[in-house]
C-alpha cells in the first residue's frame, strides 16, 4: 500500500553531498595507504563485503528510464525525488564494476529532466523536493564531463541558486529568514507586510546545508557571497551568542537545531524560554552536525568560537549507537528518526579535511569506526537497510540503505586514512631506533 508523505519529511533525504562535501580524497577506492593493522583490515574487509551487497541492491530498483521510485511512499514515486539521493550513494562506491552502467543511466536521466531553453521540469510533475532535487543534481553531475553534462549542470545550478532568500527576491539582512533555503518549489518571494510566508517557503538548516554542499561540488568558493548570506542564517540555527552577555547557560550549549521558528519542526522539540524571554530549541545530532559542516563550508575558521562550540557538543554527545540530543519527553519517541541521516552527514565531518578540531574528546578514526561497525550490524541480508521509525521514512529501504551505504563509504575512507597514518608514523619510529644493520657505516 502506498502511503503519502508529508511535505516537510524531506529531512530524511538530505542526502548525500558526498563528492561536493569531501571530494574524491575521501571515496574508498581512491585512497592510497599503507598497509593497515590486521584489526583495521579486517574492518575494511568487511565493510567492502557489505558495500558490495548495498551496491547491488540499490542498482537492482533502477527503473528502465535510469531513476530511482519508491514502492512504499506516493511522494518517492517520481524520479526526481530518490534519484540523486540513491545516486550518490553508487558513486561513493563507484569501484564496484557493477554500478557503472547504473550511475551513467541515472545521471543522463538527471541531465535529461533540463529542458533546451535551461528550464529544469520533471515530466511526470513539477519538482517534488526542488532543493534537494536540484543540488543533488549538481553534485551528481560535477565529476561527469561532455557538453550537454556541463550545460545540464550549469542549468540546475541556477535553478538552485535562484532559490535562495536573498536581496532578488526581497529578502533583507535583518530578515529571519534571510540566506537559507527551503523547500518552496518557486522562488519564494518577501510576502507583503502582515502576510504569512508559506512553511514550504520557511528555510531550514537542512535544506541550506545541502545546497551549500552542492555550491561546494561546482567550485563556488566559501567568500563567495551566496555562500557568505547563508551564513547569516545558519547563525540564526545554533543555540551560542558571541556575546556572553547574550548568553544563557541554560540553552546555549553550541549545538544546532533545525528551524528557527517552529517547535513542531524541530525535531527535538522546544525546552523552553530563555531569561531574554526568547522561545529555545533543543539542540540536537543531525543538526548539530549539518549546522558545523555548513561552518566549515562557509569557510569559517577552525578556532571561531562557533565552531569551538559545536565540536564541544558533538564531543559531549556523540553516539553510534542512537541519535543524541537534548529531546523534549514528548519527542522521545522520534529520536530515532533520522539515524541514517545522522550517521550519514556526521561521516562526511569526519571525510572532510577541512573540518579539524583539537577539541578534547574528538578522534575521527574511532567515530567512524564506531559508525562503520554499529552499520555493520544493522544491514538486512539482502544489503539493505531499514530504520523501524517511520517519522522521516527512513523505513523506506531505497531512503535508508542510500544514507547509510554513504556513511559506511565515507567511514571506509576515513579509517583507511587514519591506518596509513598511524603505520607511517610506526615506521618512522622503528627506523628511528633500529637503523638498517645492513647500511655501511659512516666513516
Amino acid at each position: 500500500m502506498i502511503r503519502r508523505l508529508p511535505k516537510t519529511a524531506w529531512i530524511a533525504l538530505a542526502t548525500v553531498a558526498l563528492a561536493a562535501a569531501c571530494g574524491e580524497r575521501c571515496l574508498p577506492n581512491r585512497v592510497v595507504a599503507a598497509p593497515a593493522s590486521p584489526t583495521s583490515d579486517a574492518r575494511l574487509e568487511r565493510i567492502d563485503v557489505r558495500l558490495s551487497r548495498a551496491s547491488k541492491f540499490l542498482a537492482a530498483g533502477q527503473s528502465s528510464d535510469g531513476a530511482w521510485r519508491s514502492d512504499v511512499y506516493a511522494t518517492f514515486r517520481h524520479g526526481d525525488a530518490l534519484t540523486p539521493l540513491v545516486l550518490m550513494a553508487l558513486v561513493s562506491i563507484r569501484g564496484h564494476d557493477q554500478n557503472a552502467t547504473a550511475i551513467d543511466k541515472a545521471a543522463d536521466y538527471l541531465a535529461g529532466l533540463v529542458h533546451k531553453d535551461g528550464t529544469v521540469q520533471s515530466p511526470e510533475q513539477p519538482l517534488t523536493y526542488p532543493v534537494y532535487a536540484s543540488a543533488g543534481a549538481v553534485i551528481a553531475l560535477a565529476n561527469r564531463s561532455g557538453r550537454n553534462v556541463e550545460a545540464a549542470r550549469g542549468a540546475w545550478l541556477a535553478y538552485l541558486r535562484r532559490l535562495q532568500l536573498t536581496e532578488s527576491l526581497g529578502w533583507q539582512p535583518d530578515d529571519a529568514c534571510y540566506g537559507g533555503w527551503g523547500y518552496a518549489g518557486d522562488p519564494p518571494q518577501k510576502p507583503s507586510s502582515g502576510q504569512p510566508l508559506s512553511p514550504l517557503a520557511e528555510p531550514n538548516l537542512s535544506a541550506t546545508a545541502f545546497a551549500l554542499s552542492a555550491l561546494r561540488a561546482a567550485g563556488v568558493a566559501g567568500d563567495a557571497p551566496e555562500v557568505q548570506k547563508a551564513l547569516r542564517f545558519l547563525r540564526r540555527c545554533q543555540n551560542f551568542a558571541l556575546d556572553p552577555d547574550q548568553r544563557d547557560g541554560s540553552f546555549d550549549d553550541g549545538g544546532f537545531f533545525f528551524i528557527p521558528s517552529d517547535p513542531v519542526r524541530n525535531k527535538a522539540g522546544s525546552v523552553g524560554t530563555d531569561r531574554l524571554g526568547r522561545e529555545r530549541f533543543a539542540s540536537y545530532g543531525s543538526a548539530t552536525v549539518d549546522g558545523l559542516r555548513a561552518l566549515v563550508m562557509c569557510g569559517m575558521p577552525n578556532d571561531e568560537p562557533r565552531a569551538v562550540a559545536a565540536w564541544q557538543w558533538l564531543a559531549q554527545n556523540f553516539s553510534a549507537q542512537a541519535h543524541p540530543g537534548r529531546y523534549a519527553a514528548s519527542r522521545e519517541s522520534a529520536r530515532q528518526a533520522v539515524y541514517y541521516y545522522y550517521c550519514h552527514s556526521l561521516a562526511e565531518l569526519l571525510a572532510d579535511p577541512h573540518a579539524q578540531t583539537a577539541t578534547k574528546g574528538v578522534n575521527k578514526c574511532r567515530w567512524a569506526e564506531a559508525i562503520a561497525d554499529e552499520l555493520l550490524e544493522r544491514q538486512g541480508p539482502d544489503g539493505s537497510w531499514r530504520n523501524s521509525a517511520v517519522d522521516v521514512r527512513e523505513d523506506d529501504p531505497l531512503v535508508a540503505t542510500s544514507l547509510a551505504t554513504s556513511a559506511l563509504a565515507l567511514c571506509r575512507g576515513v579509517i583507511m586514512v587514519e591506518s596509513a597514518a598511524t603505520r607511517a608514523a610506526v615506521d618512522h619510529d622503528d627506523r628511528a631506533h633500529h637503523p638498517n644493520p645492513t647500511a655501511e657505516p659512516s666513516r
